[in-house]
């Protein structure tokens, strides 16, 4: 809703900035998708990894997890 109403203000002070802006939005989006998906793929890694060193631990007991 923030953003909604930042972008009214936009709207009232400078229309064709926020008319840029509306165009652009979408655009930025998409470029910015593999960015996202990358980043996703690396928390996958290093959640893979964090479960590989904590398992020995895991097996013998140690913890919260009781």
């Amino acid at each position: 809703m923030l953003g909604f109403l930042m972008w009214l203000f936009l709207l009232f002070l400078c229309w064709p900035l926020a008319l840029l802006a509306l165009v652009m939005y979408p655009l930025v989006w998409l470029v910015l998708l593999p960015f996202r998906l990358l980043g996703i793929g690396v928390e996958a890694v290093f959640e893979l990894l964090r479960a590989v060193v904590m398992l020995p631990a895991r097996v013998l007991g140690g913890g919260a997890g009781r």
